[in-house]
């Protein structure tokens, strides 16, 4: 009988779009794959906002009401820290230190994630709901999926909520 290798697989759902929750979700993510998992991103609600085309706050998305969400929430470099934000300030001087001490920022992270071929998912739902399409993202998009079918591709390895 021989044995069969089991691929190890972390799957992430990243709920927040909040700048140190994201850089958890990248940092696990990259560190992961680096050691030879496979992992599979899945964005929803707010954590859409990391992986959208635009970096920045832009009306994104069909409808009044989703392109004032895209303003107010923004993209990957609008992303706010979810204590002690001092009005934007914070991811600034979260950015700046950790440059200051050698430590890959949330943007090199999510580049880090691409070049090691993380799987990148959006929420059928969420997108649904927030007006967005496919192309309101970035390319490294594989699919929009529903639950269920993240749960199946998540079946037999970890799953984080983040």
């Amino acid at each position: 009988m021989s044995e069969e290798k089991q691929t190890k697989k972390l799957s992430i759902i990243a709920f927040s779009g909040d700048f140190d929750k994201l850089t958890a979700v990248f940092t696990l993510a990259t560190g992961a794959a680096a050691v030879g998992y496979e992992v599979n991103l899945f964005f929803t609600f707010w954590g859409l906002d990391a992986i959208k085309l635009k970096l920045g706050r832009s009306p994104v998305g069909k409808g009044f009401l989703p392109k004032v969400f895209g303003i107010m929430m923004g993209g990957l470099k609008a992303s706010p820290v979810s204590r002690l934000n001092f009005l934007g300030v914070s991811p600034k001087i979260f950015r700046y230190m950790m440059r200051k001490n050698n430590v890959a920022t949330l943007e090199e992270l999510v580049e880090a994630a691409k070049q090691l071929g993380i799987h990148f998912y959006a929420c059928e739902m969420a997108m649904h709901i927030l007006g967005l399409q496919k192309s309101d993202f970035i390319p490294e998009i594989k699919d929009v999926l529903g639950v269920a079918s993240f749960l199946k591709l998540s079946e037999g390895g970890q799953t984080l909520f983040i």
